[in-house]
């Protein structure tokens, strides 16, 4: 209670203030931290690492990290390291017998123009339809991330314009957010991905849950919504209770392994990730990279208090 109630804000709002970026960015230490959870730099790095979880049975999302874009350059650039990403993942491809395809990527869509000023909605738009055209090419699946509280209606309202030509792009819910519960009522349906996570942003109380329980509750809430629904829910957690309750759920729905899966973060839990995919789970490791990393970060540190002891101990070793 005292980490979520004091620490774990305090971490979030840090993940949005410059200066304790340039502070933070600029110790030496850091780096032993951010390699644990960052797969690189480069496409090449995301490749790498991509190939290797493959080759340990597990599937991947490749996030290249950056979001509130301020200016339409930006934005294009994030739109050219997908492009690449996804040449050089069409050439990676597993061909195998997987009931759903081992290679996704995720994006943000505010790191494609979603906060710009003018016709923000609609570049954002565009550039995620020529990701999705370039993703559809590669045979490779697209989720839409999540972002803050504010983004959320624009962001489902793309992702539901984008489903009439990709009908397969999976988008994310976050549990915090109390309107989270009909959103998955309202995407449960026919052909939906939904990506059901507990939420990393610091958000009102107003808009989200704030205790752990209350959290913890509504996301148990929501995994039964989308278990019973007709879509294909993508079980994003660490929490072995969590994890246990949607084992339930696949039991009693009688769903199959192809028909659900578990998703990780890169460098969390990788023996439960092997432990899950080497019982017969598909397993989707979410790996970021890029140069972009300060904010993904900071929200990874102030997830788990273990994390942040990982990150106090990489100055004592120093």
């Amino acid at each position: 209670m005292a980490f979520s109630g004091l620490l774990r804000p305090a971490v979030l709002a840090a993940s949005r203030s410059p200066r304790v970026e340039r502070a933070i960015t600029r110790i030496p230490a850091t780096k032993k931290v951010v390699d644990r959870f960052i797969a690189g730099e480069t496409e090449g790095d995301a490749v790498a690492a991509t190939s290797a979880l493959l080759g340990s049975g597990r599937s991947v999302t490749i996030d290249y990290l950056g979001e509130d874009t301020t200016d339409l350059d930006s934005a294009r650039g994030t739109v050219v390291h997908y492009l690449r990403l996804l040449s050089a993942l069409a050439e990676l491809r597993a061909v195998n017998d997987a009931p759903v395809p081992q290679l996704e990527i995720s994006l943000k869509l505010s790191a494609l123009g979603q906060s710009l000023p003018q016709n923000g909605y609609a570049i954002a738009r565009e550039h995620a339809y020529e990701i999705c055209t370039a993703a559809k090419s590669a045979g490779v699946w697209v989720t839409v991330d999540a972002e803050d509280h504010t983004t959320t209606d624009a962001t489902l309202a793309i992702v539901r314009e984008l489903r009439l030509d990709f009908p397969w792009l999976g988008t994310v819910l976050q549990a915090y957010l109390k309107r989270t519960e009909e959103d998955c009522r309202t995407f449960a349906g026919p052909g939906s991905r939904i990506r059901l996570c507990k939420g990393a942003y610091r958000e009102p109380a107003s808009v989200a849950y704030q205790s752990r329980s209350a959290v913890d509750e509504s996301y148990l809430r929501c995994l039964r919504v989308l278990m019973e629904g007709k879509g294909y829910p993508m079980i994003a957690t660490h929490d072995p209770a969590l994890i246990d309750a949607a084992l339930r759920h696949v039991r009693e729905s009688g769903r199959k392994s192809g028909d659900f899966e578990f998703q990780m973060l890169h460098g969390i839990r990788d023996t439960e990730q092997r432990r899950l995919a080497g019982v017969g789970h598909t397993l989707r490791v979410y790996v970021p990279y890029g140069d972009q990393w300060y904010g993904y970060f900071m929200r990874r540190l102030a997830e788990r208090p273990a994390n942040i002891a990982f990150f106090l101990r990489s100055f004592r070793d120093r």
